[in-house]
């Protein structure tokens, strides 16, 4: 099967731009409450040596109808075998907020498989060993867009009652993944890691991200752009310019 007939029938994998002469492949994971086309700049805008793979989770857009993960240990195990017949070539992962410790926790099952990658990017994450002991109801639909509106949130997209009609069962499904994550003590990867943090986020500080030099027993980087939770779209250029010059393939076009 070709690679373009395979991602027809992947529900998990989003091929935005087909690149067969692609270097390397970079697995995207998004946050919570988010899709894969968040990532579709990223397929625009890196440099032609690398192809952009976003995961698309249940719950969402086009998988709207399936259940959502019941925690991210079971996402990573799915994430794991969908994207392993992608692994034919060199690849790196890259997660944002829920998604750099399911990037973290699909990279420990490549692992273990013989799947090496060759970088993963945590950003916007505390490292799975600094976890914050915060009181959250998820049914409480008020606490759901406040922690939204904290974490940099387009505000026009606050006040529109069916755009929080369709973000909010996504996001607490999410969240309830989320909330129940355990690390499990001592679990390193053997790639490289390098974290990327916003200066004004409010879900962790620049120590909470230096923390995942703990999860990697190869190279530690750290990157910290101007921003909040979301710098990765404020800084997109400068994110972007990290990714490919931590590949080896230069900045973005």
């Amino acid at each position: 099967m070709n690679q373009t007939a395979r991602v027809g029938t992947d529900t998990w994998v989003r091929r935005f731009e087909p690149r067969p002469e692609a270097d390397i492949r970079l697995f995207c994971l998004p946050h919570a409450g988010g899709s894969a086309p968040f990532f579709y700049p990223f397929s625009q805008q890196l440099p032609r040596g690398v192809e952009v793979l976003a995961v698309q989770y249940p719950g969402r857009q086009d998988r709207r109808g399936e259940p959502f993960a019941p925690d991210l240990h079971t996402l990573a195990d799915d994430i794991a075998e969908s994207v392993q017949p992608w692994t034919d070539l060199p690849f790196a992962l890259f997660g944002h907020s829920m998604g750099a410790v399911l990037a973290f926790e699909v990279a420990l099952r490549l692992e273990a498989r013989g799947a090496e990658p060759r970088l993963l990017f945590a950003s916007g994450h505390r490292a799975p060993s600094r976890p914050r002991s915060e009181a959250f109801d998820l049914d409480d639909d008020r606490q759901l867009i406040a922690d939204l509106r904290q974490a940099g949130t387009d505000p026009q997209l606050l006040g529109d009652p069916e755009v929080l009609a369709t973000i909010l069962p996504v996001l607490r499904g999410d969240y309830r993944a989320s909330l129940s994550y355990r690390y499990r003590e001592g679990q390193r990867v053997r790639c490289p890691v390098v974290a990327l943090a916003g200066t004004d986020d409010p879900h962790v500080d620049v120590d909470e991200a230096a923390a995942w030099a703990r999860h990697t027993t190869a190279d530690f980087g750290m990157e910290v752009f101007r921003g909040d939770h979301f710098f990765v779209n404020a800084q997109r250029a400068a994110v972007l310019d990290v990714v490919g010059s931590r590949l080896g393939l230069g900045g973005a076009f």
